[in-house]
């Protein structure tokens, strides 16, 4: 997929000399006049961040993000800049009157790998400089992209997680802030932070516990326990299985068949979002209460975090 690509048919050719020759009747050249009026809204920006490769689809009218990772494929604070200026530019250049958007999709070009969620090196070095506020200051950063995610960035779009491979930790909690969630057979779910003491703090006891219910959300939080794409698909988490390595034609098949009842789907969206609301300031006193935990760990529970990290990261250089 190119970084803007194209359904139109054919209405250019190239000449010899490389200029392009228009066919058909006017109705084409209104088209290619379109085309080229989206092309140039589209700010170079959105195609030039760090750690995330965007493509658009001007026929499927979707935004398609892959987060490409320079080390971990964690949530670093390169990669959290990189999403607030994502949603920023979506925001401000997609949606009615602007270029045209009914979907944004996430997936990741870690093999193996969708997300392992927070920077657990970064979080064990604030830990032990007793820095409170860079904990909170981090953990509100997250709150606030996934809120801004859970409400579609106030634009009438279906936002779509795409897993291919593990989703843990704050890798987790972000994919329960999209409308839908595909995942390939043999993805894996899970939120490891009891092993080290700790407790999810960016969206988890929130939003699982309106989907599931109390007692099921705690036990998926606190059970410390693995879990595969079609346990998730039997909880409702997941709403669609792929067999692996078809995740992205699922997903465009998913947008084929939701093309005509596109609007009622939003509605439908919205409307849940109100009878379940997760507000942006319940999301911060979780992170207050996530920042004032993780300064009471001890020292083997800092030594636990970074062999988690560095199994990771190892993993993910193999994966590689």
């Amino acid at each position: 997929m190119d970084r803007i690509s194209s359904d139109l048919p054919g209405a250019q050719s190239s000449r010899d000399d490389g200029e392009m020759e228009l066919f058909g009747v006017e109705t084409d050249a209104a088209a290619v006049l379109a085309q080229a009026r989206v092309r140039l809204s589209i700010p170079d920006e959105l195609f030039a961040l760090n750690e995330l490769d965007v493509l658009y689809s001007e026929g499927e009218q979707a935004l398609w993000t892959y987060m490409s990772p320079a080390g971990r494929p964690s949530f670093t604070p390169t990669m959290l800049g990189d999403f607030v200026n994502w949603q920023r530019l979506i925001a401000a250049h997609f949606g009615p009157e602007r270029v045209p958007l009914r979907y944004l999709v996430l997936g990741s070009r870690a093999p193996g790998v969708f997300c392992f969620g927070g920077d657990l090196e970064l979080f064990a070095s604030f830990i032990r400089q007793g820095n409170r506020d860079a904990l909170a200051a981090y953990g509100y950063r997250c709150v606030e992209i996934l809120h801004r995610n859970i409400n579609a960035l106030d634009l009438p779009i279906l936002t779509i997680g795409l897993v291919q491979g593990q989703a843990l930790g704050g890798g987790f909690e972000a994919l329960l802030s999209f409308d839908y969630i595909i995942a390939e057979r043999g993805s894996t779910f899970g939120l490891p932070e009891v092993m080290f003491g700790l407790f999810p703090g960016m969206g988890a006891h929130a939003i699982l516990s309106r989907k599931l219910g109390q007692a099921i959300a705690d036990r998926i939080i606190m059970g410390n326990e693995t879990y595969s794409a079609e346990a998730m698909y039997e909880l409702g988490i997941v709403h669609q299985l792929a067999e692996p390595g078809a995740g992205e034609a699922a997903v465009r098949d998913f947008m084929a068949k939701s093309a005509r009842r596109h609007a009622g789907m939003v509605g439908a969206r919205c409307a849940s979002r109100r009878a379940n609301e997760v507000t942006l300031a319940e999301l911060r006193d979780i992170v207050d209460d996530w920042a004032d935990a993780a300064l009471q760990l001890r020292e083997q529970d800092l030594k636990l975090m970074q062999r988690l990290a560095g199994a990771q990261s190892r993993l993910a250089r193999t994966a590689a």
